[in-house]
């Protein structure tokens, strides 16, 4: 018995866009950060980064359950002193709603290099449009 090891050769990387319109938070970010690291792929190598692009659009219409909007916070750091920042979710979506969606994909990818790597392969807008129609992406329709 040998283990299969992915070759850089073998990957074929495609182009996926979800539509996040009606879609929750937390189930869509799980999916994209599935397709980020090649978990749906035969080929998938955990040291190794095998996944597919990734195209998220209406990241605005996005929808968070429960009271998340009013008491979910975002907390940043701006290194001064006393510099902790919060921020609700509420006025986080209605200005940078892209910053909402990449940053709970980005903690469900590793800490590590290869995280850094497979978050760069997302793309988030807010609107319908999008502006990488060169690469012919696929639409994906999430069972969430």
């Amino acid at each position: 018995m040998s283990t299969y090891v992915a070759k850089e050769a073998e990957i074929k990387r495609k182009w996926y866009v979800v539509d996040a319109d009606g879609l929750t938070l937390g189930r869509l970010a799980s999916e994209i950060a599935k397709i980020l690291r090649g978990k749906h792929k035969p080929q998938y190598t955990p040291f190794i980064d095998t996944g597919d692009y990734v195209i998220v659009i209406n990241a605005s219409k996005l929808v968070l359950t429960g009271k998340k909007l009013d008491q979910k916070l975002y907390r940043y750091h701006t290194n001064y002193p006393g510099g902790l920042k919060e921020i609700k979710y509420r006025n986080l979506m209605q200005n940078k709603p892209e910053k909402v969606v990449e940053l709970a994909v980005k903690g469900m990818l590793p800490k590590n290099s290869l995280g850094r790597s497979m978050y760069k392969k997302l793309k988030v807008f807010a609107g319908a449009e999008h502006n990488h129609a060169a690469q012919q992406p696929e639409t994906l329709e999430l069972s969430v």
